[in-house]
C-alpha cells in the first residue's frame, strides 16, 4: 500500500470512529504548567452534571493527567470486538468515558518518542477507541504547537477549541502562538475563546475575597487583542489541589466557588459551540 492509499485509510478509519461524536473540542495551551488538563476534567464534568453524554480524551502524550485526576491510575485496557475491529473500552467514572495515553504506556519509564511516534500512537489511542455516541469529547491537547498539535487538529478536524492561560505576562504570551496556529488558514478551527486559569486567590474560609497574586486581567487583555471572546476566570485554591491529588475534581461539589466557575464556563462552552 502506498503513503497516499494509507493515510487515506487511516483518515477513514479516524471519521468512523468520530462519526457520533457531536462535538470534539479541543483545549489547548501555549505552555505547560497553566492547569489545561485541570480544565479540561472540570468543563467535561460540568457539561455531564448538565445532561450531556461526554468523553474526555487525553492526548497530552508527555504528560498525561487524567489517570490521576481520576484516580483510575495502573488499571489495564479493556477491549472488546465491533464490526471486525478491536475496539478499546473507555473508563467510565462520573458520567464521563474516559481514555488516556497514560494508560497505554509505563509511567515510570520517560516516553524517548519523536514526533510522528508520539502523532501515531495518539491517532490510534482516539481512533480505536469506543467512544459510542457523545454530545461532547474534550480533547485535552498536549501544550505548544508541535507537530502532534498540528497532526492531532488535521486528522480529528474539532469543531471548536478553548485555551487556557494564566495571567502572567509570559504565558499570556505563549498562547498567542497556539491561538494564531488553530487559525492558520490551512486549518481554520474556530476559536472558542480563552479561559484564565489561577486568575485570582479565594480562601475557603473567605470566599467572597479575591486576590490576584499572579496579576490581573492578563486573559481578558490578550482576548481583546486576539478579538476572540473570554470565557471566564477560574480561581486558584487549595481546595482545586487537594481535589486534583484525591482524584476527585473539583467540579463534583456543587456549590464551591470553584465549581460555580467551572459551571458558568461549560454554559459558554454550549452557547459557543451552538453557533459553530
Amino acid at each position: 500500500m502506498n503513503p497516499f492509499e494509507e493515510r487515506k485509510k487511516q483518515q477513514q478509519k479516524i471519521d468512523s470512529a468520530m462519526k457520533n461524536i457531536k462535538y470534539l473540542i479541543a483545549v489547548g495551551s501555549g505552555k505547560g504548567g497553566v492547569g489545561k488538563s485541570t480544565v479540561s476534567a472540570n468543563l467535561a464534568l460540568s457539561l455531564a452534571k448538565q445532561g450531556y453524554r461526554v468523553g474526555l480524551a487525553d492526548a497530552d502524550v508527555y504528560g498525561p493527567s487524567i489517570p490521576t485526576l481520576f484516580n483510575i491510575e495502573g488499571q489495564d485496557v479493556m477491549a472488546v470486538q465491533k464490526d471486525g475491529e478491536e475496539l478499546m473500552v473507555p473508563f467510565e467514572k462520573y458520567g464521563l468515558k474516559l481514555m488516556s495515553i497514560g494508560f497505554l504506556v509505563d509511567k515510570k519509564a520517560p516516553l524517548m518518542w519523536r514526533g510522528p511516534m508520539a502523532s501515531n500512537a495518539l491517532i490510534q489511542m482516539l481512533s480505536q477507541t469506543d467512544w459510542g455516541e457523545l454530545d461532547y469529547l474534550i480533547l485535552d491537547m498536549p501544550p505548544g504547537t508541535g507537530d502532534i498539535q498540528l497532526t492531532l487538529v488535521q486528522s480529528f478536524r474539532p469543531a471548536g477549541a478553548l485555551f487556557v492561560c494564566t495571567p502572567q505576562q509570559l504565558a499570556v504570551s505563549d498562547v498567542r502562538r497556539a491561538v494564531n496556529m488553530f487559525e492558520n488558514e490551512n486549518l481554520k478551527v474556530p476559536v472558542l475563546g480563552l479561559v484564565e486559569n489561577m486568575s485570582y486567590f479565594t480562601p475557603t474560609e473567605f470566599p467572597d475575597k479575591k486576590y490576584y497574586i499572579f496579576g490581573k486581567e492578563g486573559g481578558k487583555e490578550l482576548a481583546r487583542e486576539l478579538n476572540i471572546d473570554f470565557l471566564g476566570e477560574i480561581p486558584i485554591s487549595e481546595n482545586v489541589s487537594t481535589c486534583n491529588d484525591n482524584g476527585n475534581p473539583v467540579a463534583m461539589s456543587f456549590d464551591s466557588v470553584e465549581a460555580k466557575a467551572f459551571m458558568a464556563l461549560a454554559d459558554r462552552v454550549v452557547e459557543k459551540s451552538k453557533n459553530i
